[in-house]
């Protein structure tokens, strides 16, 4: 007990002192992020873009779909270009070729060798130089940049316009003519484009050969390269994940755990008797199976949009669901999907903890639930209507399409999930306080999981920090508090928790055992978590800082995942306890899924991402969506599937149950998921890498390389996974329909004798 209170001492302190050194570098980043010039202008005094330009360009991009949309700085979806490097790649090239038929009346590529270096070297001397004036806040190009800038904009208005020559580009970005109808946005919008630009290749204020983005893109026209801190940090984390992982080894060596207790003769909660308020969550269940069925039909339609950018097999589907829309869709209900099974347990498990069902909670469980489904479908057809109306970036950010990736919906959908979300933890702490208050063995891991749960609430908060005029640096930040905190902070201290408490409440683990063990995990997975935060801020105009914090940190994420397989080991020995365990059996499987996935799409693929000398060439490119669809899904997604199981168990008559469908579930989820990543996403993903790292970023995102013969084959070869998966979530709704059936069956036979 003593030992167990020194832990969640350390924990506390760790918990805030992380945060302490995340706030203090968010003050950084907002001091050292590339700057707005009041104006850009010509050596004649003539004006290029104004600084109201370019913020309103930042706007006018995000309501034509932001980042789902290509990208800026990297982040973003991955078929149309990141738009700060293909300017740069565009404006240096236009201002090169400007300079050789000036000086040789002839394109550059038909000088010979020594004149095409000299002009080399004066594209990077002039790109690289920082002409703006903080004094003033005047940033002034030279006349030959002017002009070339000018000649680029003109490029992107008609891309986002209607220009009838770009119709064939516009298809491989998978954009629909007039993506912006407004002439000002279109003015606007390649202002924004070239300050992203610009930040990219400029060289900060004192320092000799940085940009405001640490050299990011990869550029070799502008020498923009890995910087020294950049190398120096990767090395210095990948030693630190070597030591780390070794002392873990070393603990788990040397600290044995206490071998698992006899199980139970026979099963604790079979005589479970759920409460109104508990059997009222079995109405989420199946609002998760169909989140998942929705989210999977937009899905295949999105991957198919790298193939054909406005069709699908044929039909014009783009004209009523282009891919902004199905892709928006499809990332936001990837989280919804989760986080209503998660929510719906915590709600199933409270008064089953505690034994207590407070009053009116039945009602509070169907008023979130109605609630919850009307945010859903809300904000999901508020931002199919904007996107399809175009009815401007005042409509977009409060109830339509924010244009940020996984935090898309309006803000008035936002607040009001917000007040869900509290309304939550009201009604999950109102049946969890007994349980907290009475003393028992397993009142630490009840607590673990309502501080969970209460974090993953309070943090949805950091959604509503940016507004429509905040720097985009600082839009990163805030937005990446609220994905990267929740997915690999809190979710994972959740799952771990939960995991823990379920197999204690069987009799499986000992609960004293799995208190101090949860408090240890979670001092693991948050000091490295936390922190690790900012590997996704690398290059999103902060300073080096960030990059040191960042590489350090979120190598240490992956240490305890690196012995995530031999808790699944012990799982699995755990399914053989007891013969009543098998009645268990697929709940049990889909833990120890979660726990390969966390391996594999986590760890594995994860760090294969993570330090900043890897992520300098593939951030942007699809090993960022291996790593996701393997560490969402396969984590998560299990997670909350075997969560659901779980209760439907408590939910439904033993004779009401039948595991015929839930074989080919699993493993035709598991399957697919292993199909989609390793046939599909993670070869087109080094297939990018390779061009990356060869000829720059730009070229990576280039139609030459997403519509290669190669590129396509892979996007086809998702295909097979996809189906197999499929079939995995359908045999799910079929095993839910056919229990919901005989459930009734049931019910009215009972009516039936009792009249």
């Amino acid at each position: 007990m003593q030992s167990t209170r020194k832990l969640w001492r350390w924990l506390a302190i760790m918990f805030f002192a992380s945060f302490a050194v995340l706030g203090w570098l968010g003050r950084e980043i907002y001091l050292a992020a590339p700057p707005i010039p009041t104006q850009v202008v010509a050596p004649d005094g003539r004006v290029i873009f104004t600084g109201e330009q370019i913020q309103r360009g930042q706007q006018a991009w995000l309501q034509a779909g932001g980042q789902q949309l290509g990208t800026v700085w990297g982040h973003g979806s991955y078929i149309a270009p990141d738009w700060s490097a293909d300017w740069l790649h565009r404006e240096a090239l236009t201002l090169r070729d400007r300079w050789a038929q000036q000086g040789h009346r002839v394109p550059f590529d038909q000088l010979d060798a020594e004149d095409q270096g000299a002009l080399g070297n004066r594209l990077k001397t002039v790109l690289r130089a920082n002409t703006y004036d903080s004094a003033t806040g005047t940033l002034t190009l030279s006349a030959d940049r002017a002009a070339a800038v000018e000649e680029v904009a003109r490029h992107y208005e008609g891309l986002f316009g209607t220009d009838p020559a770009l119709d064939k580009l516009r298809e491989q970005y998978a954009m629909m003519p007039g993506s912006l109808t407004q002439a000002e946005d279109l003015k606007a919008l390649p202002a924004f484009f070239f300050w992203s630009s610009w930040a990219a290749a400029t060289n900060r204020p004192g320092e000799a050969h940085l940009s405001y983005t640490s050299n990011w893109p990869h550029e070799p026209l502008v020498d923009n390269v890995p910087s020294t801190a950049n190398g120096m940090w990767s090395i210095a984390s990948i030693i630190g994940l070597i030591a780390c992982i070794a002392g873990m080894v070393w603990y788990h060596v040397t600290h044995h755990d206490e071998t698992d207790p006899v199980a139970p003769k026979s099963d604790p909660l079979f005589d479970l008797k759920p409460t109104p308020s508990m059997r009222a969550t079995m109405k989420y269940f199946y609002v998760v199976i169909g989140l998942m069925l929705l989210q999977i039909s937009m899905g295949v339609i999105t991957a198919h949009y790298a193939v054909e950018g406005q069709s699908f097999f044929g039909i014009p589907l783009a004209s009523i669901l282009p891919f902004v829309a199905s892709r928006t869709i499809h990332t936001q209900l990837a989280v919804l999907w989760i986080a209503t099974a998660w929510l719906a347990t915590g709600l199933y498990i409270g008064p089953a903890l505690s034994g207590h069902e407070p009053k009116y909670q039945r009602l509070g469980v169907n008023v979130l639930l109605g609630a919850l489904v009307f945010v859903v479908v809300g904000s999901l057809l508020c931002g199919w209507i904007g996107t399809m109306q175009k009815l401007g970036f005042h409509y977009a950010f409060w109830l339509g399409n924010q244009g940020l990736a996984y935090t898309s919906m309006g803000r008035v959908w936002q607040i009001l999930l917000f007040i869900g979300l509290m309304f939550w933890l009201l009604l999950m702490g109102r049946a969890l306080w007994p349980a907290l208050m009475r003393p028992s063995e397993s009142r630490g891991l009840i607590a673990m999981v309502f501080i969970a749960a209460t974090c993953i609430g309070l943090f949805y908060a950091t959604s509503l920090v940016w507004g429509e005029h905040t720097h985009y640096s600082m839009i990163e930040y805030w937005r990446w508090w609220l994905v990267h905190l929740w997915v690999e902070g809190f979710f994972e201290v959740f799952a771990t928790a939960v995991i823990a408490l379920i197999f204690s409440r069987l009799g499986l683990i000992r609960a004293a055992t799995a208190n101090t063990a949860i408090v240890l995990e979670t001092i693991v997975f948050l000091f490295g978590g936390i922190l690790g935060t900012l590997h996704h801020l690398y290059f999103t105009g902060t300073p080096t800082a960030v990059i040191a914090f960042g590489a350090m940190f979120s190598a240490l994420e992956v240490v305890p995942l690196a012995l995530v397989g031999f808790e699944g080991y012990r799982n699995y020995q755990r399914s053989k306890a007891a013969p009543w365990v098998a009645s268990y059996k697929w709940t049990i499987l889909c833990f120890i899924a979660v726990g390969f996935w966390n391996t594999v799409g986590a760890g594995l693929l994860g760090f294969t991402i993570n330090p900043p000398i890897s992520l300098y060439y593939v951030q942007g490119l699809n090993l960022t969506p291996a790593h996701g669809h393997a560490a969402l899904f396969g984590v998560y997604g299990m997670l909350g599937i075997g969560l659901t199981l779980f209760c439907l168990r408590g939910l439904s008559s033993s004779r009401n149950w039948s595991d015929g469908w839930l074989k080919p579930m699993f493993w035709l989820l598991n399957i697919g998921l292993a199909m989609m990543v390793f046939l599909s996403l993670l070869p087109s993903g080094i297939y990018q890498a390779w061009a990356s790292v060869e000829y720059g970023l730009w070229y990576a995102r280039s139609p030459e390389i997403v519509h290669s013969s190669i590129m396509q084959t892979l996007v086809w070869l998702r295909v097979p996974g996809d189906i197999v998966f499929t079939l995995g979530v359908l045999c799910l709704a079929t095993f839910a329909v056919k229990l919901l059936g005989r459930s009734r069956v049931k019910l009215g036979r009972v009516a039936t004798q009792q009249i």
